[in-house]
């Protein structure tokens, strides 16, 4: 088993802005630092409420998991951050059709209510993908 571990960075997600990595690679894992709905190119969060904001942070997601080699469906663990359970149902909308469509086995979660996200974001997830 390789020990090392490799950090993971594209233009084509929000660039990480202090100390850490968009993403680790370690142990034939790839482990996703939480998105935000932010666009790439402005680093502004995208407007449209719940479904806008959980869209882009599954393309900002997405992004990421390709620059490591992987890919959403090759997702075994979500952490999803929500400012307000009463977005739970919107957000698993948009959820199940990047992680839980039909004939995928959708991936273990967890789901938590935060009083606060960074730039007053309504939802936060991060995962974790078997990687090459």
């Amino acid at each position: 088993m390789n020990d090392e571990k490799q950090a993971i960075a594209t233009a084509s997600a929000p660039a990480a802005i202090g100390p850490y990595s968009q993403a680790v690679r370690a142990g034939g894992l790839l482990y996703t630092s939480g998105q935000i709905g932010l666009e790439p190119d402005t680093g502004q969060l995208v407007s449209g409420g719940i479904e806008a904001q959980t869209r882009q942070v599954f393309e900002n997601l997405k992004a990421i998991l390709e620059a490591g080699g992987t890919s959403l469906n090759r997702v075994v663990k979500t952490l999803v951050f929500l400012k307000s359970m009463g977005d739970f149902a919107t957000m698993n909308i948009v959820y199940g059709q990047y992680l839980a469509f039909d004939g995928t086995v959708a991936p273990a979660r967890s789901t938590i209510e935060v009083s606060r996200l960074p730039k007053d974001a309504l939802v936060k997830i991060e995962v974790i993908a078997l990687a090459p």
